[in-house]
């Protein structure tokens, strides 16, 4: 265990290496995984899973193509993504944990939940939905390639990341070399991620879902209110949150608001366990 609360660990699938931060906790919780979105890192779930950590473990990890993980995967589509996720629960022993993920991560978490029901015991998807974003790896690339690269030092990339807590965030997933700060990530594999995600919806499986599910929303995020609306229609069970004020990172505009909506589902999936087993949770 670091003084930062967490120990890293390595989980190792083929040919790729995934870097874990793995909170140790409460063994009786439910234990939570924590997916970031495209070009994040483990480390923006940091404030989450400190919050989180001392009732129940916690893990985050860089996934392919991000952060301290393999940087140049060969493979970057849904399955390899859903699959990573699948080789962490396993190889670090989380039990059918809360999967969390934000943008990218969720949708990933969104697929590894339908695709393997048995697996995983509660759903939040924060920022992130199952609709085509055919725009999206356009988009995308347009983005960061406009990054003003390198920063010439750490102050400068949270300026250019907007300030505040997500500015902070986003400039300590940078790392640091001779000339300056430069991204942990190449720019193609990020466009290629979102390739998938750009060629088909994925209705299908949001609607095969049966696992308690939350879904957070920033006021002025990126998902268009018509596909939430598509989504609760499918699933109105679903309990639907939009943060005000907030955009499309809330889990770094909104920490404290975000660990308040994921512990109340925790408590919820803590009390079914209790009444009727984890075989409840399916149905």
């Amino acid at each position: 265990m670091t003084g930062r609360g967490w120990e890293a660990r390595t989980v190792v699938r083929g040919d790729v290496e995934l870097h874990c931060r793995d909170w140790a906790g409460a063994a009786d919780g439910r234990p939570v995984l924590l997916l970031h979105g495209l070009a994040g890192y483990a480390g923006e779930w940091d404030a989450l899973a400190a919050a989180l950590a001392p009732g129940r473990r916690v893990v985050a990890f860089d996934q392919r193509g991000h952060g301290r993980s393999t940087r140049r995967p060969e493979q970057v589509d849904r399955a390899a993504y859903v699959a990573d996720a699948l080789a962490v629960a396993d190889r670090l022993g989380l039990e059918r944990p809360l999967l969390v993920g934000q943008s990218l991560g969720g949708h990933t978490a969104l697929l590894a939940a339908a695709a393997h029901p048995e697996r995983f015991g509660g759903l939040v998807l924060v920022e992130a939905a199952a609709g085509r974003a055919e725009d999206a790896p356009a988009q995308i690339e347009g983005l960061l390639s406009g990054w003003p690269l390198p920063f010439p030092d750490r102050a400068a990339a949270v300026g250019f990341f907007g300030g505040g807590p997500g500015g902070e965030a986003w400039a300590d997933g940078l790392e640091q070399r001779p000339d300056g700060w430069w991204p942990r990530f190449e720019v193609e594999l990020m466009v290629a991620s979102l390739a998938p995600v750009a060629a088909r919806d994925h209705w299908d499986e949001w609607a095969a879902l049966r696992c308690p599910t939350l879904l957070v929303l920033g006021q002025h995020g990126i998902i268009p209110p018509a596909e939430t609306d598509r989504m609760l229609a499918l699933r109105p069970e679903v309990r639907a949150i939009s943060l005000l004020g907030a955009g499309h990172d809330v889990h770094l505009e909104r920490p404290d608001e975000l660990h308040r909506l994921v512990a109340e589902l925790l408590d919820e999936l803590d009390e079914l366990d209790e009444r009727e087993g984890p075989g409840g949770l399916d149905g």
